[in-house]
């Protein structure tokens, strides 16, 4: 279903910037439009280029802190995201970008967007067999949550648990 939709919008979104174009050069005159979309470029690599510095130092000082920077990636990730669409010529593709770009509007499109990803994580964690819960990344979920396979969510583990010590060979004199 995702590789239809992504050649959908590969196919469609040309298109629908170029009739965007056309009915704004038409409203406004084609230098004007050329001079909207220009300015559209330099605001955008502008902000990019602030939000994003901004976005580096907030995931410094979060790995100095020895803290998951979990906010920091996603905001990141969504400012790298927004500059791209930015950099497109076009009017719908500004928006989109500026809207994962500006401070006021990043922090709800991560909600939404973490959400989305969560879920299709756990989709795909559940068609491969994967119990609720066990992901095999060191006993948590990739949001640094506890996983239910090492019973620290207050459920029990699965299967045979045996109590014991590890014992190295390098430990013996």
């Amino acid at each position: 279903m995702l590789p239809l939709v992504l050649v959908l919008s590969f196919l469609l979104l040309p298109v629908l910037e170029i009739s965007l174009i056309i009915v704004v050069g038409q409203a406004i005159g084609g230098w004007p439009t050329v001079a909207l979309l220009a300015a559209g470029l330099v605001l955008g690599g502008w902000l990019v280029r602030r939000e994003g510095r901004r976005a580096w130092r907030a995931l410094n000082a979060a790995l100095s802190r020895g803290e998951l920077p979990e906010r920091e990636l996603g905001d990141a990730a969504l400012v790298m995201a927004g500059g791209v669409l930015l950099m497109i010529p076009g009017f719908l593709t500004d928006v989109a970008g500026l809207l994962f770009v500006l401070p006021f509007t990043r922090p709800l499109l991560r909600r939404l967007l973490g959400g989305v990803a969560s879920r299709r994580l756990e989709s795909v964690q559940a068609r491969a067999g994967f119990p609720p819960g066990m992901t095999g990344l060191g006993g948590q979920d990739p949001f640094g949550r506890p996983s239910a396979a090492r019973g620290e969510s207050g459920t029990a583990p699965h299967g045979t648990v045996v109590q014991g010590e590890v014992i190295h060979d390098d430990d013996r004199p």
